[in-house]
């Protein structure tokens, strides 16, 4: 009957809609640093089995297909692309950007990742205490914290990730710390939560933190951002299709409506 159709129809308007919402996301952030692109990955539902293959007739021939309808579609993950993002050059000291693997450390609030959150964004700044914090509108502050002298001239930042300042009077640049990036062997399996930021979660697997530019972790840049990494051509020619696919099923739902209404009607 009808009714199967309007129940894929459907499924297929509502698993639309989440990639809809999916791709509007992506090109909300088009220019959040940092940012990774996601997609929507759909699955087929349930299938009605109404002949089995392989069954024999009475001749003992076997049936060469089966006789299956479909129960719709849904989505079944959204899947975030962590492919490097374009460097920005921006000049700034405490813009710092990572080229290659791995994500920053950053405080939080125990109930939130455990007190540990990661992210690929890289605008820092300092905070009232000279602590080097993310430039957002919560300030998160490194992991592990990192204190600039108050009569610091300059702020560099290695490859490698060591923090150094020149102290008025003093000849050679004085270390003040150590940036450490994390790497996980799935990043796909991390938890977004806003602000930037990941969290650890089963399927993302355990941090390996250390220096950067060591054991597969990139390497630092001071003075780039890492750009968005979303596409927006394509984000606009994804928003096309889920359009097309949109009126589509719009479409079976209207003739599904048909073929009932014109059911309804019949007179023996």
């Amino acid at each position: 009957m009808a009714i199967i159709a309007l129940q894929s129809a459907s499924t297929g308007l509502t698993a639309l809609n989440t990639q809809l919402d999916v791709t509007a996301n992506n090109l909300a952030n088009v220019n959040t640093p940092g940012f990774k692109q996601s997609r929507a990955n759909f699955q087929d539902l349930l299938y009605l089995e109404r002949a089995q293959p392989g069954t024999e007739n009475a001749n003992g021939d076997q049936r060469p297909t089966g006789l299956y309808v479909g129960l719709g579609v849904k989505v079944s993950a959204t899947q975030q692309n962590f492919e490097q993002g374009a460097p920005l050059a921006t000049g700034r000291t405490l813009d710092v950007m990572i080229e290659g693997n791995g994500f920053f450390k950053v405080a939080t609030p125990t109930e939130l990742g455990g007190g540990i959150a990661y992210t690929r964004a890289g605008n820092f700044t300092l905070n009232s205490d000279g602590e080097i914090v993310l430039a957002n509108d919560q300030g998160r502050r490194l992991d592990p914290i990192i204190q600039v002298p108050e009569n610091a001239e300059t702020i560099s930042i290695s490859a490698d990730g060591t923090v150094s300042v020149q102290i008025p009077g003093e000849i050679e640049p004085q270390e003040i710390g150590q940036l450490e990036i994390a790497t996980f062997i799935n990043p796909s399996g991390l938890s977004s939560v806003g602000e930037n930021l990941w969290i650890e979660t089963a399927a993302s697997g355990s941090p390996q933190g250390g220096e950067p530019a060591t054991d597969n972790r990139g390497r630092l840049l001071q003075g780039f951002l890492e750009a968005s990494n979303v596409d927006p051509t394509r984000e606009l020619i994804e928003l096309i299709r889920t359009q097309r696919a949109f009126d589509m099923n719009s479409q079976t739902i209207r003739a599904a409506d048909e073929v009932l209404r014109t059911v309804s009607q019949l007179r023996m």
